[in-house]
């Protein structure tokens, strides 16, 4: 039996991770719609130089495809893009993908019990269960400035990175300082003419771990697996700590991001010798509020005698520069947008249409909530992976994916299994729900100050616990808080 037909919406992580969980509980009319030409989700779409994860990789893989061959601890775009494709091909997932597919919409018909999916090129496909895999950082933002249109050079966000421009001996300009930019700003210093860099708040930037893997641990991990599935689970322990911390566990807190803060601001002073400079660069908010950055190289990139970080607000785009609020212009010939995503503006570009032709972007009017980070009233047989309140400050995205996936393949399966064609969350457990994440949330490090994990005056990314009480939570569907049809 092959089961409901289910519609994935995203060929990353989440979405081919779902696609594998729902075979393994025997659902097989599966098809992954992908806008792009093809799979790999930010890691298609991020080849900024120096891309790479801050997240371990022996962590950042799927608990069913570790990798034995791993360069390095922290893995570069290529890499990781290259692991998922070789492990989702392995999988026999990408037969599933169907790439060009641009969801447009996704509207619910009551009568058929169906979804009605469309794409931007007139495709339309019905489907018993779709499931958006869309992701948290998939769509870039650009700030809405004066004459931002108006600049006569390249102008590119990092996730557009455009490869066809030479760098070298341009004067370059870099609005942003969040994790994209720490890491290509310093990959193009010594390569561009001149670097001005325009900060709106400086992060903390603490020593990454990074370490080559070489052949003998290649060797090592392929003939003794349970040494990889040992680094794997160490890894995970260390980055539930931090998890914890940021969730306001007291007996955390306060130890933990000391030693982060000492290390940070180590760092600087090890690296930055102008004493001016180094005021610019401190953060004027608590470590860990935003969020937390790795790289070796950062503050050495900005110490160069042709780098200069800017603290003057950004006010306006020139076709020569930039005009900053106190009236300066500084000239550039690249300007390149390190400014994120849209991370709170959750499934933005698709509309769509529950029970009753209710539009959830209307739900989501003050900020975007789910059961568990998945599901939403009025919306029968819609599921969500990486949703809202699913986001972490610590740790690898794609465990809480991985628990996600197999709790919808759950639900998938008693749908093929049962006389019930459907099923949602119940309004008062999703509300109970939102009420926690928005207690603990307020308990969190997050709520102390105005970060990319806000929508408004909720938090609507992050999860406010370790992923280890997620899973938990997940492992088995509590029946009860559903209703089925």
């Amino acid at each position: 039996m092959s089961g409901p037909r289910v519609v994935i919406i995203g060929a990353g992580f989440g979405g081919l991770g779902a696609a594998r969980a729902l075979r393994q509980q025997g659902i097989d009319d599966i098809t992954v719609l992908e806008r792009a030409a093809s799979v790999g989700g930010v890691w298609r779409d991020n080849t900024y130089p120096g891309a790479a994860c801050d997240v371990p990789s022996p962590l950042y893989s799927w608990s069913w495809a570790l990798n034995p061959t791993w360069s390095h601890r922290y893995s570069g775009q290529a890499e990781i893009l290259a692991y998922l494709r070789g492990a989702a091909g392995g999988a026999g997932l990408l037969d599933l993908v169907r790439t060009g597919q641009d969801v447009s919409a996704a509207s619910w018909d009551h009568a058929s019990a169906t979804w009605r999916v469309e794409t931007t090129d007139g495709t339309t496909y019905d489907a018993d269960v779709v499931v958006s895999a869309v992701g948290q950082l998939s769509d870039p933002v650009v700030p809405e400035l004066s004459g931002r249109d108006s600049f006569a050079g390249p102008a590119f966000h990092s996730a557009q990175w455009r490869h066809d421009v030479p760098l070298e001996g341009t004067r370059v300009a870099v609005v942003g300082t969040g994790a994209s930019a720490i890491q290509f700003v310093p990959a193009i210093a010594d390569r561009v003419g001149s670097l001005t860099v325009f900060q709106r708040s400086a992060p903390y930037v603490v020593p990454k771990p990074d370490t080559e893997y070489r052949a003998f641990h290649h060797r090592l991990f392929e003939k003794y697996p349970a040494m990889m599935r040992g680094e794997r689970g160490s890894t995970f322990h260390l980055t539930e700590l931090l998890n914890r911390a940021l969730g306001g566990d007291s007996a955390l807190e306060k130890p933990l991001l000391a030693a982060l803060r000492q290390a940070w601001r180590a760092q600087l002073r090890l690296q930055v010798g102008d004493p001016a400079l180094r005021r610019r660069l401190v953060p004027d908010h608590p470590i860990g509020c935003k969020r937390i950055l790795f790289s070796n190289d950062w503050y050495r990139a900005l110490d160069g005698e042709h780098v200069d970080v800017v603290t003057e607000a950004v006010a306006a785009v020139e076709p020569t520069g930039v005009r900053t609020a106190d009236g300066a212009r500084h000239e550039a010939d690249v300007l390149i947008w390190g400014t994120g995503f849209a991370a709170t503006d959750f499934l933005r570009t698709i509309r769509v249409s529950g029970r009753d032709d209710v539009d959830l972007h209307e739900v989501w009017k003050d900020g975007a909530t789910a059961y568990l980070g998945i599901g939403v009233p009025g919306f029968p047989n819609l599921f969500c992976v990486y949703g809202p309140n699913t986001n972490l400050g610590g740790s690898s995205i794609i465990g809480m994916m991985e628990a996600q996936a197999g709790w919808i393949a759950q639900v998938v399966r008693r749908i093929a299994d049962s006389d019930h064609r459907t099923f949602e969350v119940r309004p008062e457990v999703a509300e109970r729900y939102d009420a926690e994440m928005q207690t603990r949330l307020g308990r969190s490090v997050w709520a102390g100050c105005d970060n990319w994990y806000r929508d408004g005056g909720r938090i609507t990314t992050n999860w406010p616990g370790p992923v280890g009480e997620y899973r938990d939570r997940l492992h088995q569907v509590a029946w009860a808080d559903l209703v089925g049809s």
